[in-house]
């Protein structure tokens, strides 16, 4: 470990993702306490063709310009989730489903032609599948270190309406609250945060690192400061621990070593956490029993 962290390289890479973490752990409270998981797993693989299309266009492995094409993707695929619940009779989440692997079967395809062309070799571009921290650039660091710190700050100002609009949705009709401009705004973050994640995450596992250190956080508090808080230590103590054991074995993806261990992290917090965990719900179930019955 001491050995990792004295590496220019290696402290670089591990601060991005720290970044990351915190920033998707933060942003995750929301869509967990507002049933809007679904969303970052659409936003999450609606990336993979704006990530080849901008290649495809390109022919530039900028992270910028791959970032931004991931962005366009994600919000037409939420835009057109939207529209077609308006506009149909099928609901929200179906629509949302539908869209979701629409696009990531378009992701495919295109990643597929991307491999077939002359410049495959330097594209990389399967590492957006799974992730590969230790394949980041210093100029890709950079980049998740600044806008995962506007997106952690645009999250934390936002907080005081998305609670409201969470928790009191009549008061926030009456005090004039516009909920589209609120949800629009979140999903925007969203986007921004997931388009940072996906070379380090990977499209395919990145909702996880959204949804998990949230539904951790939730087992062990019912206060929103408390568990925004929580999220955010999970997140990023889970993205750091997931990068260093990716650096340390060679060619195992990022993403999935950071999904086993958050998995890990909600399943033990599932069990004992003491705020809705199943063991303290249930001696408190029977210690409630036993009271009242003496």
């Amino acid at each position: 470990m001491v050995t990792l962290l004295t590496d220019y390289t290696t402290r670089t890479i591990l601060l991005g993702t720290l970044i990351l973490g915190i920033s998707c752990g933060v942003l995750g409270v929301f869509a967990v306490l507002r049933r809007q998981s679904l969303v970052g797993d659409l936003l999450a693989h609606a990336t993979l063709p704006g990530v080849a299309l901008a290649f495809l266009l390109t022919e530039s492995r900028n992270p910028a310009l791959l970032m931004l094409g991931a962005a366009v993707t994600g919000i037409a695929a939420v835009s057109l989730a939207t529209w077609l619940s308006k506009r149909t009779p099928t609901d929200l989440n179906t629509c949302f489903a539908v869209t979701l692997t629409s696009f990531f079967g378009l992701g495919a395809v295109l990643l597929s032609i991307v491999q077939k062309s002359p410049t495959a070799n330097q594209a990389g571009l399967d590492k957006y599948l799974f992730g590969q921290v230790a394949g980041l650039t210093q100029e890709q660091v950079i980049l998740m270190t600044i806008l995962g710190s506007v997106a952690l700050v645009g999250t934390i100002a936002l907080t005081p309406s998305l609670k409201v609009l969470t928790f009191d949705p009549t008061l926030a009709r009456i005090s004039g609250l516009k909920p589209e401009r609120v949800e629009l705004i979140q999903t925007g973050l969203m986007i921004l945060v997931i388009a940072l994640s996906i070379s380090s995450v990977g499209v395919i596992l990145v909702s996880a690192l959204i949804v998990a250190p949230a539904v951790i956080a939730r087992q062990w508090t019912q206060r929103l400061s408390v568990m925004i808080t929580l999220s955010a230590l999970v997140g990023g103590a889970g993205a750091f621990a997931g990068s260093i054991l990716s650096i340390q074995r060679d060619n195992t993806p990022t993403g999935p070593m950071i999904v086993v261990i958050l998995a890990l992290g909600a399943v033990t917090s599932v069990l004992f956490g003491t705020a809705l965990g199943v063991v303290p719900r249930r001696l408190r179930a029977k210690k409630s029993q036993s009271g009242g019955a003496s």
